[in-house]
């Protein structure tokens, strides 16, 4: 065989390995960064379903398809090209855009939390008329994927940031790559959760109406649990969301040195209770962090209140048809 074959063989198993190599590193890094998105995705996934409550059965999963295709918009369109312009030229604005972020998870769960304390969902208040089914299923998509365009930069951002700490991800492509699997994925297990979730009260009525027994109880079973679930799902997204919005605000006062203490005061109170029990100690910064996120939130909370007079991407509520009672 030729030398000059051979050589370019090596080249092309070289360039092979590389890719494969490359391929394994932007898994790695994906992985890594998307972990650390847990507490929004619960969010996202608890939030989604209350879009289609109320609406032709035959028409829920076209609308999360709907959104579904608005969130890989959000993130591949706009948000991945934003964050990567972000990491080249201006990454000192990444902890400051992600502390915004995180100022608004912990004013969308200390909000919920209000709002269960009082009764008071100020943001169903007033409910706009639809003239259509077809309009109230336009507005509920776009109501949708507005929200999940906050939800999607708070990934983007969250998983830009652990890519770009300590020079995890130097490569412009690499991080693009990364990024892409993130917003993909985070998309899949969302939505594809919703649209299961949305469907289980249809799955068990259909088995409860099948004439055998165990196929009749077990379909009530579900009918009866599909609503504890979606309260259970709001109780851990409000709780994952005071976690990740006060952790991700602690950590960005330590790096920016402002208010710094904070961070300082939750590590060693967790450090004074916990002792050596790493666990312990884990278990003792997230209440800390659970904390910061509920006192900053309700501080966000009153400001917010007092400016707009209610949640402005809310809009004073999700729209219904006119005739529907506001519930």
């Amino acid at each position: 065989m030729p030398s000059g074959l051979v050589a370019l063989l090596d080249d092309v198993a070289l360039i092979a390995r590389t890719a494969a190599a490359s391929v394994d590193d932007v898994a790695a890094a994906a992985g890594k960064a998307g972990s650390k998105t847990a507490g929004v995705i619960i969010d996202d996934a608890a939030v989604t379903p209350r879009y289609v409550t109320g609406l032709d059965p035959s028409r829920e999963l076209p609308i999360i398809g709907k959104i579904t295709l608005g969130s890989l918009k959000n993130k591949l369109v706009f948000l991945l090209p934003a964050a990567l312009l972000l990491s080249e030229f201006a990454p000192f604005l990444i902890i400051p855009i992600l502390m915004l972020g995180g100022g608004f998870l912990a004013f969308e769960a200390t909000e919920k939390i209000l709002e269960a304390l009082t009764g008071d969902h100020h943001g169903e208040a007033t409910l706009a008329a639809c003239d259509s089914p077809e309009e109230l299923e336009k507005r509920q998509v776009a109501g949708a994927v507005r929200t999940d365009f906050i939800l999607s930069a708070e990934i983007m951002a969250i998983t830009l940031n652990e890519l770009t700490a300590g020079g995890m991800v130097d490569n412009l492509w690499m991080r693009a790559g990364a990024l892409a699997v993130v917003a993909v994925a985070v998309t899949v297990i969302v939505y594809g959760s919703v649209a299961i979730i949305v469907k289980l009260d249809d799955i068990g009525l259909h088995l409860a109406q099948r004439e055998n027994g165990i196929a009749k109880k077990f379909g009530r079973g579900m009918i009866a649990f599909v609503p504890k679930l979606l309260k259970a799902l709001s109780i851990i997204g409000t709780a994952a969301m005071l976690w990740v919005g006060g952790s991700i605000l602690l950590h960005g006062f330590h790096e920016l040195h402002v208010l710094g203490f904070l961070y300082e005061w939750n590590h060693d109170l967790a450090v004074a209770v916990a002792g050596d029990n790493g666990v312990g100690v884990w278990i003792m910064e997230t209440l800390g962090a659970a904390l910061t996120g509920l006192v900053f939130g309700f501080i966000i909370v009153q400001v917010v209140t007092r400016i707009f007079g209610h949640h402005p991407l809310h809009g004073g509520g999700a729209p219904v048809r006119k005739g529907e009672a506001a519930h």
